[in-house]
């Protein structure tokens, strides 16, 4: 097999043809000689690959195979995909510098790479994205099952989802169907973008760029979720949210503006001021007046 035209190239020329990969690769060259317990996995993983998307290829492979679809199989497929489409690989250098920028407790692109399992679910997203809308539906849905099973995030294979996108911790995120989101979006765990029942068609949320969802937030039916806003921790949203505006509680109602040109970003999920459900807003506006002694 040809070698990656990257290969042959002077460490000076990768840095600029791919600065990020280069960051990642002089990374991995330091704590091979500084952490020796995992020198070997770090090799295997980085160091042996030309690039990016050959480094994650291999180890989506790795941790995705198991007896019944090896992950010689696996990393075939990967590299299909990513052959097949470069925005797959754009978009995974995207993601990668999202969590470096939003994540505090991530500021290093090779641990992101190699040990956040949101960034490994999307990133095996994208290529069961790739086969579904290639025709190869039940491959698509072997990955879903599988990322499922090792990261704890569901996503159904035809859901697209745009780039620069963050779903931290990842744990029990659960994306629909005919869900949609756009850039720049940043999801902690437990959220869900899911239908209201057994309707069939389009039935799943539309996330605009910019916006942020809280930890453990519902947002369900073919509703959207307007650019820039955020989505407080634990609400249900039923109905279309305007951009740039804050929801919460349940069921969500607006409480205020969101606070900054682009939430995702921020990561700023504080609110100010008391925050009443759906029901306690509609009682508060349906109340007669309760001043009647005229003073």
């Amino acid at each position: 097999m040809a070698s990656h035209p990257l290969s042959s190239r002077k460490g000076t020329d990768l840095a600029l043809l791919d600065p990020l990969w280069s960051t990642i690769r002089e990374r991995a060259e330091t704590i091979t000689g500084d952490e020796r317990a995992i020198a070997s996995f770090v090799t295997d993983a980085i160091l042996r690959h030309d690039r990016l998307e050959a480094a994650l290829a291999h180890l989506l492979s790795q941790k995705l195979g198991n007896g019944l679809v090896g992950p010689l199989a696996l990393r075939d497929l990967a590299t299909e995909a990513l052959n097949g489409d470069t925005r797959i690989g754009q978009a995974m250098r995207a993601d990668l510098m999202a969590i470096v920028d939003r994540d505090p407790a991530t500021e290093d692109p090779l641990e992101a790479f190699l040990f956040l399992k949101g960034f490994h679910g999307l990133q095996s997203h994208r290529i069961a994205h790739w086969l579904w809308t290639s025709g190869r539906g039940f491959e698509a849905r072997y990955i879903q099952s599988r990322v499922s099973e090792v990261f704890g995030v569901d996503i159904h294979p035809a859901a697209p989802i745009g780039r620069g996108v963050l779903i931290d911790h990842a744990s029990s995120v659960v994306i629909g169907e005919t869900a949609v989101i756009e850039d720049d979006v940043s999801l902690l765990h437990g959220v869900t973008l899911g239908g209201t029942g057994k309707e069939r068609g389009d039935r799943h949320p539309k996330i605009r760029q910019g916006v942020l969802i809280g930890a453990g937030a519902k947002i369900l039916g073919n509703i959207e979720v307007g650019k820039c806003s955020r989505v407080a921790s634990g609400s249900v949203v039923l109905k279309d949210v305007p951009p740039f505006k804050t929801v919460a509680g349940v069921p969500a109602v607006i409480v205020g503006e969101s606070g900054c040109g682009q939430p995702s970003r921020a990561m700023d999920q504080t609110l100010t001021g008391p925050v009443r459900s759906g029901a306690e807003e509609k009682r508060s506006k349906t109340r007669p007046d309760e001043d009647t002694d005229g003073a």
